[in-house]
């Protein structure tokens, strides 16, 4: 065999992966792997900051299904990635971080003021599902091998592998890396009898339904559950994680969190849940509307960790492997299915539904200015093409956007599970640069959000990723400040939860060589938004929105019930403005569960 370079092997490791895109900022541990991986035609994404890159991997893993590999320099990168680590692990994101370090010989060296040196794996111990250092060169196959296995084995997260520069003039005399299926499993179909055990179930249900997570759209079996869903002919819930809709599947798709959504769940009497943790948004699949019939209805679950199985609720059929291979499975194993859709049924919900969502938009100010939040959602998601992908972030702004889309997004992605603001950007752009130029993605988002990571727009401009930032501006912390008033009364000062008004992000948008709008009346949105997609560019599109109405509970779609769910178990308790708890009949939670 022709011998090898340690970043040689590292990529062809990566590569049997069928991987081709490396995240990560230059440094010098890292020069001749991505000179390397150049030559060979991969991809690399450099961000501004590493947590950025790690954000940035996260949007590109959720329109791919692919796990990610991100390359971190030593000592202050890897300090800085450390929050993008827990960020992965609540959000079941499948990865490997390759973890530059100084030589071993630091490890226990009795001496202060090492540069750029510290023990690096003890940071990361509780957070990745495994933390491998790469002391020997002979190790490097066994410990990537057991990174991408664990990353990708069971409930999806992070992994660890330490790379030390001690070993990186390494040379490797070795066969060719071994395929995945080699080494790890890479297929797990549900065992025959318990898909038995589930068709029986489904076969016999008067009234099932089909609760999907956010797993279904990550590993992008779109078409499968939608052929899945087409043989069943039951309504589909969305766990609280999911804003896309499967194709064709609009009429009889409705959020768990909605009024119509509880009383689906509150009739149902079999529920066949795919890619969801039935995490706390869900009241764990047992508490508010689930309360109704609980004793009564069967519950059937795919899901890849055998040690999830009954931990929230009761499971009577579970499903363990992949729900790659398990949907099709099930969808064979259906046959020749007759069952009519309800169609009376669900003419109802969608009445309810749609009422709902047009008794929102009627209460919604129609004045050129101020804008109020909610106009804005109206007049710029109208106007963006049918197969716009969604990202969204913030407070405030971002539940009346999820309230008020203007189109049926079949991808959409947020911190549902962590609960993070300032994600957006990244995310957008590894979403962007995942589906290339010709579908466009649209971040909706808040102004103290998209702060976090504003110099990643000028990594937008130079890797030629067209997204659409849309950005309500209220120059403040707009829930902070609504917190504020909300503890202490209307009048109280809400120190540090606002800004100068002077700041324009589109202004700042043009200086890096992107598309800038600036908006202060209703009737321009749509036209900036338009002039925005004509431009090729990454677009900001600024909007001034009513400061007021971002800074109070009051009217905010889906807060209350937020706070309710989210108060369960004491987190709100005694906090003014608290909700009652919702009933079966009014759904009970709104959207910030994992779903994976």
């Amino acid at each position: 065999m022709p011998i090898q370079t340690m970043p040689e092997r590292l990529l062809d490791l990566i590569q049997a992966e069928s991987l081709d895109t490396l995240f990560g900022i230059p440094d010098p541990s890292f020069f001749a792997m991505f000179i390397e991986a150049e030559r060979r035609g991969m991809q690399i994404i450099s961000p501004h900051h590493e947590q950025a890159a790690a954000l940035t991997a996260d949007g590109y893993f959720r329109m791919t299904g692919k796990p990610v590999v991100l390359c971190i320099n030593k000592g202050p990168g890897v300090g800085n990635i450390a929050a993008a680590g827990n960020f992965f692990r609540k959000e079941n994101v499948p990865a490997v971080f390759i973890m530059g370090q100084r030589q071993r010989f630091y490890e226990q060296r009795v001496r202060r003021g090492k540069m750029q040196y510290m023990s690096q794996p003890p940071m990361y111990e509780s957070v990745m599902k495994y933390t491998g250092v790469i002391e020997y060169p002979e190790q490097t196959d066994e410990i990537m091998h057991e990174a991408f296995r664990q990353a990708m084995t069971g409930v999806p997260g992070p992994t660890y592998v330490e790379l030390p520069l001690g070993v990186m003039q390494a040379k490797f005399d070795l066969p060719p890396v071994l395929a995945p299926n080699r080494y790890r499993l890479t297929r797990q179909r549900a065992d025959d009898l318990s898909v038995a055990e589930a068709i029986s179930l489904l076969k016999g249900a008067k009234n099932p339904v089909l609760l999907l997570g956010q797993g279904v759209f990550v590993t992008r079996q779109h078409e499968a559950a939608a052929a899945l869903a087409a043989k069943l002919n039951c309504p589909i819930l969305l766990s609280n994680a999911v804003e896309a809709i499967l194709p064709g599947m609009e009429d009889r798709t409705f959020a768990y969190s909605s009024e119509a959504g509880g009383q689906i769940a509150a009739g149902s009497d079999v529920v066949l849940a795919i890619g969801t943790e039935l995490g706390e948004a869900l009241n764990y699949g047992r508490g508010h509307a689930w309360k109704a019939g609980d004793a009564a209805r069967k519950w059937i679950y795919v899901e890849r960790d055998a040690t999830a199985i009954g931990v929230n609720r009761p499971i009577d059929v579970p499903l363990v492997g992949d729900l790659k291979d398990i949907i099709p499975q099930l969808t064979e194993a259906l046959g020749v299915l007759k069952r009519d859709l309800p169609a009376a049924q669900i003419g109802a919900w969608k009445t309810i539904r749609d009422a709902a969502k047009q008794e929102l938009i009627d209460r919604i100010p129609t004045a050129s200015q101020p804008i109020h939040t909610g106009r804005l959602a109206i007049e710029a998601t109208k106007v963006l093409p049918d197969d716009t992908i969604l990202v969204r972030d913030g407070g405030a702004a971002s539940m009346w956007f999820s309230a008020l889309l203007g189109w049926v997004p079949r991808d959409a992605m947020w911190s549902s599970n962590w609960g993070a603001i300032g994600n957006g950007l990244p995310m957008a752009l590894g979403a962007q640069l995942a589906a290339g130029p010709n579908r466009r993605v649209a971040l909706l988002t808040g102004d103290s959000a998209f702060l976090f990571h504003i110099s990643e727009l000028e990594t937008a401009v130079r890797k030629n990723a067209p997204l659409i930032c849309i950005v309500a501006v209220d120059h403040a912390w707009g829930i902070e400040a609504a917190s504020y008033k909300a503890n202490f009364g209307e009048n109280t000062p809400t120190p540090e939860a606002r800004w100068g008004n002077d700041v324009r992000l589109d202004l700042t948008a043009i200086s890096f060589g992107a598309h800038g709008e600036y908006v202060e009346r209703a009737e321009d949105i749509a036209p900036a938004v338009q002039r925005a997609l004509a431009s090729g560019k990454p677009a900001v599109i600024h909007v001034e929105v009513d400061k007021l109405g971002n800074s109070t509970f009051a009217g905010i779609p889906g807060f209350l019930e937020f706070r309710n769910w989210f108060g369960e178990e004491g987190d709100f308790h005694g906090v003014p403005g608290a909700a009652p708890a919702p009933t079966a009949n009014t759904g009970g939670s709104t959207e910030n569960s994992s779903g994976y």
